[in-house]
């Protein structure tokens, strides 16, 4: 108490001064109808600039929560088309068998870590058994595929991405319908190598890769990659091919496993035969 008294005692003019002004400037901006409208026009510009920011911080911290129902809502639109797309394809005539026909429907996870920079990346997500999901799962995003769960635990799964050098992805060129495989030599997270595709196939830079839907794992048709470059050597009897990636890996955050309701059958069947 005494500091402060002895704070007011020795700075008694200069407050005294800064009082005068305040009342100063107030009356000023009451009876004078300029100084008074730039004032309250001052102070509404200062009200609505903290608004803002208000707003800005508000919104900052529900993006989180709308993002989860913007994806929960792309799975719903999903599952819905995959119906569809069921009813139509049991009610029409196939003359060869793929497994595009099979019962799909998908659950939405998150991904709550991640590596882009090692040979053998991965990704894990916050589903697991508890959820419904199995070792051999395909997982997709907006932007196309992401790879394959490799292992389970009851609230997490680890996921063996298209970037590790142990992922092989089915695929085909959308234009000819011509299947090779998607590979990744552990050198940039972007780019990935189609392999497997022969010389006489046409190959060219923008041409579409989506998946092949010749394994239980994906359905067809899932975009995967665009050709960069495709190079024959003379006397080669397979392209070397570059492919860019639809997903970017460095910021993946919401996924979607694809649940394929006959995958199991389809597995023993194959154990069966090797």
């Amino acid at each position: 108490m005494q500091s402060l008294l002895k704070f007011i005692q020795k700075y008694s003019n200069f407050l005294v001064f800064i009082n005068l002004e305040v009342v100063a400037f107030l009356l000023l901006a009451s009876y004078n109808e300029y100084p008074k409208s730039s004032f309250f026009s001052t102070a509404n510009q200062i009200v609505a600039f903290n608004y803002q920011v208000g707003n800005t911080i508000s919104s900052y911290f529900q993006l989180k929560s709308a993002n989860e129902a913007l994806e929960n809502e792309n799975v719903a639109l999903r599952n819905q088309i995959s119906v569809l797309q069921n009813q139509l394809e049991k009610s029409a005539e196939q003359s060869d068998y793929t497994y595009s026909h099979l019962d799909y429907t998908y659950i939405p996870a998150k991904v709550i870590q991640l590596t882009t920079n090692k040979h053998n990346n991965y990704l894990t997500i916050n589903k697991g058994r508890r959820d419904s999901v199995y070792q051999g799962m395909g997982i997709r995003n907006a932007e196309g595929v992401v790879g394959i769960v490799s292992t389970v635990g009851e609230k997490f799964s680890l996921v063996i991405p298209v970037i590790n050098t142990n992922s092989h992805i089915s695929c085909k060129f959308t234009k000819n319908g011509y299947y090779g495989t998607i590979e990744w030599d552990g050198v940039n997270c972007k780019y990935a190598q189609l392999v497997d595709v022969a010389s006489h196939i046409s190959v060219e830079p923008g041409d579409t890769i989506v998946t092949s839907g010749l394994s239980p794992v994906f359905p067809a048709e899932i975009p995967i990659a665009i050709v960069e470059s495709a190079v024959l050597k003379e006397g080669a009897s397979y392209y070397t091919i570059q492919v860019r990636l639809n997903t970017d890996f460095r910021k993946i955050e919401y996924v979607q496993l694809i649940n394929n309701h006959r995958f199991n059958e389809l597995k023993e069947l194959t154990d069966e035969t090797d």
